[in-house]
């Protein structure tokens, strides 16, 4: 254990993740494979047209479908997710040698022909979401709406996963979710009064709930033992969140469901609240 301290302590550079899913017969997830870098530890890259961690353009078109390099063991079902409920046409890609991230990482999607290429499962998320407005024909009332999914999505990135996932050296070893943290009390109070990070009801649900929901609903599938119950606000929010078709869509069924089962044994919304009603 001492040890372990020291290497942390000592540990600057954080590699990336290892995750591996299984999916057959109710096998969630064992072990660790590719997770893509986080987007502050990009550097710019030389590749024509790419920022570190971006997107190049928006597309001009959403009537062809944005295709999508990725698989079941990586951060990929949650840019599924994302576009599921947003209604986006998208497809996966087939032959994985063509992936055109520059550290060849997963997620990485590609629109408008290949002349828009994102990487980075935030920077995806936010593309899809501004992508979706484009769809609407958004005006600018929807500025404040935007901002605030993209505030979310960062915070996702950057606050919540390290909190989500203790690492050393590049491997993840348990969750900070085991132990009080007080960025998620605060998140569990925000979830006390509202049901959806930006507000109540159907229409309040966003990409934002998408980021936050999928990384939170990560954790009981790669630590079955987690007991999130001090959190029972936050507990209610990941089963409003894994409840959902295209959830279930996206990371499958069997996935869904172990989920839903794993959270009702916690507790969360014992006594459910009628958001917007009261």
């Amino acid at each position: 254990m001492i040890n372990l301290k020291m290497k942390m302590a000592n540990h600057k550079i954080r590699t990336e993740k290892i995750f591996t899913l299984l999916m057959a017969t109710g096998a969630l997830f064992s072990g660790v494979t590719s997770f893509e870098r986080r987007a502050s530890s990009f550097a710019p890259t030389a590749r024509k047209g790419i920022k570190s961690g971006g997107t190049v353009r928006l597309a001009a078109s959403v009537s062809e479908p944005v295709v999508l390099y990725g698989s079941q063991g990586s951060r990929s079902p949650l840019v599924n997710w994302g576009a599921f409920e947003l209604g986006l046409p998208l497809r996966m890609a087939e032959d994985m040698q063509k992936n055109p991230h520059p550290f060849g990482q997963i997620p990485c999607l590609v629109d408008d022909g290949g002349k828009t290429i994102v990487f980075e499962s935030g920077a995806i998320l936010s593309y899809l979401q501004r992508k979706a407005e484009e769809k609407d024909d958004a005006g600018p009332a929807v500025a404040g709406r935007n901002a605030g999914i993209s505030s979310w999505i960062s915070w996702a990135n950057a606050s919540l996963d390290p909190i989500c996932f203790l690492e050393i050296d590049g491997k993840v070893y348990d969750t900070g979710l085991k132990k009080p943290n007080r960025r998620v009390d605060a998140l569990n109070r925000i979830l006390g009064g509202q049901q959806y990070l930006l507000g109540d009801g159907e229409d309040n649900f966003s990409l934002a709930d998408v980021a936050v929901g999928a990384y939170l609903l990560y954790v009981p599938q790669f630590f079955p033992d987690v007991d999130l119950s001090r959190w029972p606000d936050v507990v209610r929010y990941m089963k409003d969140c894994a409840s959902r078709d295209a959830y279930a869509k996206a990371f499958g069924p069997n996935v869904q469901q172990s989920l839903l089962s794993k959270l009702d044994a916690m507790g969360g919304g014992g006594k459910k609240k009628i958001f917007g009603m009261f």
